[in-house]
């Protein structure tokens, strides 16, 4: 029986090889896409027996034996080479065509439309050059594009008019039912009205099958009108929920390990493949559907989901989370990226390079964060309701996933952060004091009121500068705010940053791992020495930073922090250096009055075990000290 190349293309498309092969061999995993496992066609002790997911072949480097999954079947079960196809399509429930006439009907019929098509795409990439075109030649150019990408890409211009494409096509030959058919044209349903032109008016996008043939188009809009985006209709060749803009080129970038990245638009699609990210692809006007999912997880165990960073955006990370939880298996998952509000990434291409998407790949966040934030963001769990709340929509979610291992270690990882989330929100210890009561039954560092035991004789000054234990965390708020502030500046004092004593102080230590964690989002090439850096152009660092402590629920610590900053820095905070300087000697400051607290701690245990007149006295002298340097220090 013949099958025809389209067919196998697509068996060879849905099968895994790792798991038709699996069943045969024991594989091991060598990275993302590679396996190896003993040869099963001669006897071997050390591995020589590979096998790639990406390219869809085995390949053994003893026997030099090859081959599809096809070819697998053969050689392992004695199949025949229909009898493997027959088998193999029923286990992924692919329909195997017969050999009928109706059979070589419909495909002689398909092999017509894709000329049909094939012809359309030339015909409007044509238009694109003469002067009915340049209205949307104008538009790509001024979206950054030269004219290498839009031959390479196929992009045309459908002229505003009836029957344009229609006359065209008619003038080759083409019957008007092949051109309806198509996609290309809409017969009004009366039939008493001539059909006419489906895209007029528009920039027009070529989208390909897997083999990289034309078998659809999308079209932009030029001017005001409705949709803005319009693509082909469902037709024998086009199936929109099972393809992806660009997909051809995605299986060849995915082969030499590029990043697989999902991108919201056509435009978004090609900007990235001209930065370099040779992987990327697109819906075509609709949500990721389950068939898309499925050719994103044969090309990349974790395929980047790029939505632009606005609500818009977040809403369709939303959507494909959910439609991907229950799809979930061992090693399959989804990777998202989060651009800086009102970005896209054409935008961000064109507006700070490659460096900017590569900084984002960096922080892309896996799956369960998007779970987590979908039940969270926005909402309070300060009361034992609002937990249990937020555990049982947690546990709806985890039951969605078909897996059982999957959703047994989601149920794990989500258990984790509610008992992290609700440790995050009890009191916190204060600098200087410690919770409970100390070893051999002495009585605590504070009193219901969180003041300490001072001695009414050491004095108001001393007694008020014991106080004052917040002292070290208003001055790591305060040092913290002023890097939201200036963000530039956390090259130079990242390493004092990180070593600020936030342990005992949830929230500020959050904010901390918050700004180093961001630390990878900074331009490059910025001069943080600079006489004005505030005066630098970096919209885009303030917008990864300030949307990446958002999307970890830091952005109301960080504008807190970043007031109190502001009172502090305000000053002198045009200079950098004499910036960075304050900065230091507010972190000096804050060191040595942790310093004095442990020194008190001592003074006061001593006092407390031998209460003499001479411990009294050095009691006192240290809390004038401790008193004296604060007024000195401008305490905060």
């Amino acid at each position: 029986m013949a099958f025809s190349p389209g067919f196998l293309d697509e068996l060879r498309a849905r099968v895994s090889m790792s798991d038709i092969v699996g069943r045969k061999v024991p594989l091991k995993r060598k990275n993302a896409s590679e396996f190896v496992g003993l040869c099963p066609f001669h006897n071997e002790k050390t591995p020589s027996f590979t096998v790639s997911e990406k390219k869809g072949f085995f390949y053994c480097f003893g026997c030099h034996e090859k081959g599809s999954a096809i070819d697998f079947v053969i050689k392992t079960e004695g199949l025949s080479f229909p009898e493997a196809v027959e088998k193999l399509a029923r286990e992924v429930g692919l329909p195997v065509p017969r050999a009928t006439p109706v059979e070589r009907e419909r495909a002689e019929r398909a092999a017509t439309l894709q000329q049909v098509v094939e012809m359309a795409a030339n015909w409007f990439h044509k238009q694109l050059r003469l002067p009915v075109g340049r209205q949307g030649l104008d538009y790509l150019r001024g979206r950054g594009l030269e004219d290498a990408s839009i031959d390479d890409f196929r992009l045309g211009f459908a002229p505003d008019s009836r029957d344009g494409l229609l006359a065209a096509l008619k003038r080759e030959n083409v019957p008007i039912d092949k051109i309806v058919e198509a996609g290309l044209a809409i017969q009004p349903d009366d039939g008493n009205r001539d059909p006419y032109d489906r895209f007029r008016g528009r920039v027009m996008f070529t989208i390909n099958d897997r083999r990289g043939r034309a078998i659809a188009f999308g079209g932009r809009v030029m001017g005001a009108g409705e949709p803005k985006y319009l693509n082909s209709p469902e037709t024998p060749l086009f199936h929109k929920g099972a393809n992806l803009y660009c997909l051809d080129r995605a299986r060849v970038a995915a082969t030499k390990d590029q990043p697989v990245i999902v991108a919201e638009g056509y435009m978004d699609v090609i900007a990235l493949h001209g930065a370099g990210f040779v992987g990327a692809v697109a819906p075509l006007g609709t949500a990721l559907t389950e068939g898309q999912l499925g050719e994103l997880w044969k090309l990349a165990d974790e395929p980047y989901l790029c939505f632009d960073g606005d609500n818009a955006g977040r809403r369709a990370a939303q959507r494909a989370a959910d439609r991907a939880l229950p799809l979930l298996r061992p090693g399959k998952s989804l990777r998202f990226l989060s651009l800086p509000a009102g970005e896209d990434p054409d935008s961000l291409v064109r507006a700070h390079g490659p460096d900017a998407i590569r900084r984002v790949l960096a922080l892309a966040r896996p799956l369960a964060d998007v779970v987590w934030d979908m039940e969270t963001e926005g909402k309070a769990t300060d009361t034992p309701e609002r937990q249990a709340s937020l555990q049982s929509a947690l546990k709806q979610r985890i039951d969605q996933i078909a897996d059982p291992i999957v959703r047994r270690y989601y149920g794990e990882e989500m258990w984790n952060r509610l008992r992290r989330n609700r440790e995050a929100g009890r009191p916190a210890w204060r600098p200087g004091g410690r919770p409970g009561f100390r070893p051999g039954g002495q009585r605590p560092w504070r009193g219901p009121s969180g003041a300490m035991d001072i001695p009414a004789s050491a004095g108001v000054e001393a007694r008020k500068a014991a106080l004052d234990l917040d002292g070290a965390s208003r001055q790591i708020q305060v040092l913290l705010g002023a890097l939201v502030e200036r963000p530039a500046m956390l090259h130079v004092l990242a390493e004092e940053a990180g070593k600020l004593p936030t342990d005992h102080l949830p929230e500020l230590a959050r904010l901390q791992r918050g700004l180093l964690d961001a630390l990878a989002l900074m331009p490059f090439g910025i001069d943080p020495a600079a006489d004005d850096a505030a005066a630098q152009d970096t919209p885009l660092e303030e917008k990864l930073i300030t949307d990446h402590l958002r999307r970890n629920g830091l952005d109301r610590q960080a504008e807190t922090a970043r007031s109190k900053a502001r009172q502090v820095f305000r000053s002198n905070s045009a200079d950098s250096e004499d910036w960075v300087e304050q900065w230091r000697r507010i972190a000096d400051h804050m060191t040595r009055h942790l310093a004095n607290m442990a020194e008190l701690e001592q003074a006061r245990d001593e006092l407390a075990r031998n209460p003499t007149e001479e411990n009294d006295q050095r009691m006192k002298a240290l809390l004038s000290r401790i008193s004296r340097e604060a007024l000195e220090a401008g305490r905060l």
